[in-house]
Formats: C-alpha cells, structure tokens, sequence
C-alpha cells in the first residue's frame, strides 16, 4: 500500500547540515576555430576578444606574424597559429571578420589570430580528457585535454606553451 503525502511528509528527514555540496571545479575556456579546427584557451590567459582591430603590417617579420595592433595605446604582435599547429593557412572570407584573442603566459603578451570564437564555457574538470593518441603531434605537445563542445572535439590548448613556442622560433 502507498504512503499518502500526508505520511510521506510526517517520515524524519534527515538534517539539512548533513547535505555536502558535489560542485565540481570549474575552469573558464575560450572556444574557437581555426581552419575548421576547434581549439580552446583557458579563460585566464586571454586578455581581451577583439572583433575588429586593423592590423598593420611590419616589413621583415616572418609570415607566421601578421604584424602588430594598437590596444590603448599598446602595441600588440598578432601572430597567426596555424605553422605552429600544422594547419592550412586560412582565408578570410569577405563579409566575415576573423578575430584577434589578446593572449599572456610568462612575461608574452601577444594578439593571435582565430577564424572566429565560439564560445566562452565553465567547463567542469571532469569535462576534460587526457589527450588521444591520435591527436596530431604538434597539437600533442601544445595541449592539455580534450573536451566536447556542440558534438565537436576540442583540443584545449595552453596558451603559455604555444606563446613559448612561437617565441623560440617554431612558428
């Protein structure tokens, strides 16, 4: 026979001092696309999004470095990712603005060029994944996990390497 609300209601409940909160830790990520790929940045090492910003061009920087921007007054490399990674480099289309992430790690501060942002997410820690074995090997030493975002893979990559690396010279 069923309890009636009336019983059910009048049964001991247990103190509300023994729930335990289960949050997970979260961390802010970054989600965007470079040449059909998509990446993430953790949200801490990224400045400022930039939508629009012109560009202007220095003679004699190597191709991966689009040439430098001025923030308020500061002036900003904006390098494009893609020799680093092994991408394809992209072409803007028309109509449609790339975007500029304003990235820092260990003392470099530098714009990098994405196709677009996707989103910006809290993901929980058990959202991300060790890396596969069949990611790409530049990827491999630049990333940190995986991730699934609108049924898509997410290579989450760490900023302060990537900016390292770029810096040493493999861009």
């Amino acid at each position: 026979m069923q309890p009636t609300l009336d019983e059910m209601l009048a049964q001991p409940r247990p103190s509300r001092d023994a729930i335990v909160s289960v949050d997970e830790e979260t961390s802010k990520w970054v989600i965007f696309e470079l040449a059909g790929e998509r990446f993430g940045f953790q949200g801490e090492r990224v400045r400022e999004i930039l939508a629009r910003a012109r560009v202007f061009f220095v003679p004699g920087c190597p191709p991966s470095m689009e040439g430098v921007i001025n923030v308020r007054g500061d002036i900003e490399t904006v390098i494009r990712p893609h020799a680093l990674l092994q991408l394809p480099e992209g072409r803007e289309e028309p109509g449609r603005a790339s975007t500029i992430l304003i990235g820092r790690g260990d003392g470099i501060t530098s714009g990098i060029r994405v196709d677009r942002v996707v989103d910006l997410l809290d993901l929980p820690q058990s959202a991300i994944q060790p890396l596969p074995v069949t990611l790409p090997e530049a990827w491999r030493s630049l990333a940190v996990g995986v991730t699934r975002h609108d049924e898509r893979a997410v290579t989450l990559l760490d900023l302060v390497l990537l900016l390292a690396a770029y810096a040493r010279g493999l861009g």
